[in-house]
């Protein structure tokens, strides 16, 4: 069966275990200081767009993108199942933001990603799709335990 990548359906309660189990994965990476994922809550904003890859039923990944500035936006919630990275989710997801971001007349995305080992795959994927080092954007504030990413689309 085909991935299908679609806007979330916050009513999916599958949807709301994955969410938190991405939050759970990323408790033990960092202090409560330096952890910046989106709850569920923060997710169901108006100026949030979070989408699901999912195969058949399961969902196996998410990513959101959210409003910075006027054509600036943050990627948010990036996570693809534990048991099925490597298989190029990420990436066919990552790529769908940045065309649904283009074609709405956003030229900036930006993210914060952790600066520690586990996050090295991700890392590795922004570098791969062009995403730099920039200093520290919106709210965010020099931190140790941060990496902060962007690039033009």
């Amino acid at each position: 069966m085909p991935l299908l990548i679609d806007r979330a359906d916050f009513a999916n309660p599958r949807l709301r275990a994955f969410l938190q189990a991405h939050l759970d994965d990323l408790a033990p990476t960092a202090p409560p200081e330096s952890r910046h994922a989106l709850d569920l809550a923060a997710l169901q904003r108006p100026d949030v767009r979070l989408w699901t890859v999912q195969d058949g039923e399961h969902i196996v990944g998410t990513a959101a993108l959210a409003a910075l500035e006027p054509r600036h936006e943050e990627l948010k919630s990036m996570r693809t199942d534990p048991a099925r990275r490597g298989e190029g989710i990420a990436r066919t997801l990552l790529d769908h933001l940045l065309q649904d971001a283009k074609n709405r007349g956003i030229e900036r995305i930006s993210l914060e990603t952790g600066s520690m080992d586990f996050f090295a795959p991700a890392r590795a994927l922004y570098t791969r799709a062009g995403f730099t080092p920039c200093a520290p954007f919106g709210s965010y504030r020099d931190d140790p335990n941060s990496t902060y990413l962007t690039r033009q689309i």
